[in-house]
């Protein structure tokens, strides 16, 4: 029973969390149009006329998406308060003192809006990154989407893998717009939160395949 349960909770954490990252991405993606361009034209140039990407070309192309897969998990952490931690004794915080069997629940939204930390933060700009070592791997504390030590997410590395491979292909393969001609300047980027910060308004798009010149 204990397996069943641990199963079905690795599949919910591994599902969920990944498609709201890769909605977010979108979203911001059509949001900025100049952004989405240049990203295309990049992944379009490096795969020239192969399919479709596959796991063993990300290496070539990780760059642009890379920056916008960070900047995206800077703004739109998929579970913006992370898994509560608790002190084991008492101790002191900058000058705070925290008592033994104190329960501390991580913001990780408020962390990476933060204006001490971040130039714009309310701005979707992911060559923010570009000369930065800043990454969400942990080690970072001005971007913890995946927590962070002992206690960070153990999927790190699938969920990074699986959201390169699937927005490479999307944004390979089709053109992306709004129904009705809108601009994506008006998208609403209202937020639901829950165990994951889903949009409020599910992202509803046109998917054009894209024609490959031959």
């Amino acid at each position: 029973m204990f397996s069943t349960y641990l199963e079905e909770d690795m599949f919910e954490a591994g599902t969920d969390s990944i498609f709201t990252v890769i909605e977010w991405v979108m979203a911001e993606l059509i949001g900025h149009p100049h952004i989405i361009k240049e990203v295309q034209e990049e992944i379009r140039e490096i795969m020239k006329f192969k399919l479709k990407v596959e796991e063993n070309d990300l290496h070539k192309i990780q760059h642009s998406l890379q920056l916008v897969i960070k900047e995206t998990l800077r703004l739109h952490p998929p579970a913006s308060l992370l898994t509560p931690r608790e002190s084991l004794e008492n101790t002191k915080i900058q000058g705070y003192d925290i008592p033994a069997k104190t329960r501390v629940i991580i913001n990780a939204w408020a962390i990476g809006r933060d204006p001490v930390s971040w130039e714009d933060p309310e701005e979707f700009w992911p060559k923010r990154f570009l000369n930065s070592t800043i990454d969400y791997k942990g080690h970072d504390f001005e971007l913890i989407p995946f927590g962070a030590g002992r206690r960070g997410c153990p999927g790190i590395m699938f969920a990074i893998a699986t959201l390169e491979l699937a927005l490479a292909n999307l944004l390979y393969l089709f053109d992306w717009s709004l129904p009705g001609g809108l601009s994506g300047q008006k998208l609403d980027m209202g937020e639901i939160f829950g165990l994951t910060t889903h949009k409020k308004d599910p992202l509803v798009v046109i998917a054009t395949p894209h024609l490959k010149k031959t």
